[in-house]
């Protein structure tokens, strides 16, 4: 936000200059980011006029010009192709010294002499070169002094606001806040009603209610748009970086700047019928006044007639609807657009416009009517007209204040510092608050323009900032610490990235929102939870898992010749439920692709594959050993048929691990093998306390058998059944290989499995062993039709 000192001081006045009052704003966090003067340093300049304007005798870019200082007649040659008599432009005399010490002389050009110099913008550092004279207001006095013509002696001061601090978007806002810094009154611009002198209305029916709560109207019958802007409008809009257009355009940007309010104004001739504000149809097409010709979607809101788009609502209006050189009578509009249903739209399109950028921030809803009362009496005053009453429309989703609880004991212990009430009272209501004392405290209620403010501790922080950060008592931070007992059952987060990075893997940290297209393409039956705002189209969705943001990260590795990467990540992920809700869980991903080992000079570049995964993952349960983890095959869109396994934890899926399926693999472009996995992060944060047992002092006794099984049947339920039915005396049980091939039936696989038993009181006698054996072989012989191997 760029402003003018002077325009700022209309409102209120201080008795600061320039940089006591850039530091007050800043401390009361409005950061000034530059202070710069409005025009360059000059002086001998005064407002001139051309009197005759003839073409020079031996140059044809030349002109011989008669100019009046509103006492003498002065012979200037000048170059400029507007040089014209009848205008007002600046003048510099014989004696001047214009910006970078130039002085002007006494000279003669192509044999004509030149008493003085006409001048430029950029020729006094008062904008950009427009390849001429700088034309003045034609009310400017002749003679004038143009540093007081024009109100020069004045800095601009910038703003870097941040997004929550929508009112001071304007001169009122920043005002408010210089005002009650300084314990002053604001002097505010003449809103009140302007009577209509005619019936002329045009019918509004707001059809996107949930996008547009409030609507103004108005028709403005008769003006004359040839009437030039005043002087001091155009230079309070050259100031803030606008230039003048015309008078209509040029109160709607002057009231943008004043109140913080956009308007838009339509040329009523080119409207067919009433005004519609709706959402727009898919592929409807809409030329704006940059001439930028957009086909629409049917998420943005438009504003409309009964047969055309005419504008896209907040943001720019149309070309075909604008107000032009031949426009006699206007429709002016007002609103109050929804920040959240807004936010991201222009961007969408490539657009950024002053109006968006505050209707994105959130503009006082209660303001529209202000405004559009506001801008008729300047139209009509400076263009004149008949304006006609004001149409207004409302609809149910307009916001609501919130009322917030502030304690007083919470002020000194928050600010360090007590603070009257009579000042908390004081402060409050300047910025425009309702407070009314209350048990404790007081009740709070937020004036229309405040957006940011819904909790206590935000009234803190308006009490700290008018107060000012720089009073505030610098006192140590004290408190009572305790040392709070860890639980041997929980394992740190960090103990879980330490054991990750010992494996080879390096922690990546990527965004909590992923691209939608990948996203969808790994969960295509899922739903995310789209951004109203995201930085950019491909960062739109919040992610339902690490995966998506880990492949991006392996892509931009493998893009630049780093083959082998193995990165993991933990934090939230955010999966809705089914009845609008939605879960943050927390989760422990990986990925892993390239060679097994790093390159050396005994590798032999053989690939990493799915047990090299599930080898690093069971060495991460590790840490949590003695909680029943069970691996078993599963499915997954994103996982490749045949080499994807489900992490189960007493029977519950926990987590999934496999080869990233090929199609993924081509679309993403990766072009080798990607292995994944994913776990909840509180599945390997928790274990079971140990305990101690005495060693047995027995010898124990081991049997292996080897039973051939259908080569579907998985391994993991023949162990589970063996375990079953060995007895209380197994203490061990292991698979310790597979065999299938030359002398097995194709259609079965043999497993070979030793049997390990011990007591802790006794020897156990053969009898014992061979009949839990024999139970283990009658029960996979039933269960899974196994037979011995010979």
């Amino acid at each position: 936000m760029k402003f003018s000192e002077q325009w700022l001081r209309e409102w209120v006045n201080p008795e600061l200059n320039t940089q006591q009052l850039a530091d007050q704003i800043t401390m009361a966090g409005l950061e000034v980011d530059a202070i710069e003067a409005v025009a360059g340093d000059f002086s001998g300049v005064i407002v001139g006029e051309i009197l005759v304007a003839e073409q020079h005798p031996d140059a044809d870019k030349l002109r011989v010009c008669k100019v009046s200082d509103g006492k003498d007649e002065f012979q200037v040659v000048c170059g400029a192709p507007n040089a014209r008599a009848g205008i007002k432009v600046p003048f510099a005399t014989v004696g001047a010294v214009l910006p970078g010490n130039f002085k002007i002389k006494k000279a003669k050009l192509r044999g004509v002499e030149s008493f003085g110099m006409l001048c430029g913008p950029d020729e006094l550092e008062l904008g950009e070169s427009t390849g001429g004279l700088m034309e003045l207001s034609p009310e400017a006095q002749t003679g004038q002094d143009l540093r007081d013509a024009l109100g020069l002696n004045d800095k601009l001061i910038e703003l870097g606001l941040t997004p929550n601090r929508s009112d001071c978007l304007s001169l009122r806002g920043i005002a408010r806040d210089v005002a009650v810094l300084n314990g002053l009154a604001i002097k505010e611009p003449d809103c009140s009603p302007v009577p209509a002198v005619n019936d002329e209305q045009r019918e509004i029916n707001i059809e996107a209610e949930e996008d547009c709560p409030r609507y103004c109207g108005r028709v403005i019958r008769n003006i004359d748009i040839s009437q030039p802007s005043p002087l001091w409008l155009q230079e309070k809009l050259r100031r803030a970086g606008l230039r003048s257009i015309d008078a209509v355009v040029d109160v709607t940007n002057y009231i943008l700047l004043e109140l913080g309010q956009p308007l838009h104004g339509f040329d009523l001739a080119r409207l067919d019928g009433g005004i519609r504000v709706r959402l727009a149809e898919q592929g409807e097409k809409l030329t704006l006044l940059d001439g930028q010709e957009l086909e629409l979607r049917n998420d943005s809101m438009v504003i409309a007639d009964e047969k055309k788009a005419l504008a896209l609502a907040g943001i720019m209006g149309g070309k075909e609807s604008a107000v032009s050189e031949s426009t006699k009578d206007i429709f002016l509009e007002s609103a109050f657009f929804a920040p959240e249903k807004l936010a991201g739209r222009a961007r969408s399109y490539g657009l950024h416009t002053d109006s968006s950028h505050r209707f994105e921030r959130g503009v006082d809803y209660e303001l529209p009517m202000q405004a559009i009362e506001r801008a008729t009496r300047l139209i009509t005053e400076i263009v004149g007209g008949e304006p006609g009453p004001v149409v207004e429309r409302t609809t149910a989703h307009l916001p609501e204040p919130q009322h917030i609880s502030l304690r007083e004991e919470r002020i000194e212990k928050m600010l360090a510092m007590p603070v009257p009430a009579e000042r908390v009272e004081t402060i409050l209501s300047g910025l425009g608050l309702i407070v009314e004392q209350a048990d404790g405290g007081w009740a709070v209620t937020t004036p229309s323009w405040r957006f940011d403010l819904a909790i206590e501790v935000d009234l803190l922080e308006e009490l700290a900032r008018i107060v000012g950060y720089n009073n505030l008592p610098v006192k140590p931070i004290t408190d009572s610490l305790e040392i709070i007992a860890k639980p041997e059952s929980q394992i740190g987060v960090s103990d879980v990235r330490r054991r990750m990075t010992a494996l080879g893997y390096q922690e990546a940290i990527t965004y909590s929102f992923v691209d939608p297209a990948w996203q969808k393409a790994m969960f295509p039956e899922a739903k995310a939870v789209p951004l109203i705002n995201p930085i950019s189209a491909d960062l739109a969705d919040m992610r339902l898992s690490h995966w998506p943001g880990l492949l991006k990260a392996v892509a931009h590795n493998l893009n630049r010749q780093q083959s082998r990467v193995r990165l993991f990540e933990t934090g939230l992920c955010f999966v809705p439920e089914q009845d609008g809700s939605l879960t943050q869980e927390a989760t422990l991903s990986a990925v892993l692709t390239g060679d097994r080992l790093p390159e050396n000079w005994h590798a032999k570049g053989e690939k990493v594959d799915f047990y090299d995964a599930k080898g690093d993952l069971e060495s991460l349960l590790k840490l949590v050993a003695g909680r029943d983890f069970r691996f078993q095959s599963g499915e997954h869109p994103a996982l490749h048929p045949g080499q994807t396994a489900e992490i189960l934890l007493n029977d519950k899926v926990v987590g999934r691990i496999g080869a990233l399926h090929p199609s993924l693999a081509k679309q993403f472009d990766l072009g080798q093998g990607v292995y994944l996995f994913e776990i909840k992060l509180a599945a390997v944060t928790e274990r079971q306390v140990p305990s101690f047992k005495t060693p047995s002092r027995y010898p124990e006794v081991r049997r292996d058998l080897a039973v051939v099984v259908d080569r579907k049947t998985p391994a993991q339920s023949v162990l589970d059944a063996a375990r079953a039915a060995a007895g209380e005396h197994l203490v061990n049980l292991n698979l310790f290989d597979i065999y299938e091939g030359e002398g097995i039936d194709p259609q079965r696989k043999s497993l070979a499995i030793g049997l390990t038993y011990r007591d802790s009181s006794r020897t156990l006698n053969e009898e014992e062993v061979n009949e839990s054996v024999g139970h283990v072989i009658r029960a996979l012989e039933e269960g899974f039709g196994a037979t011995l191997r010979n």
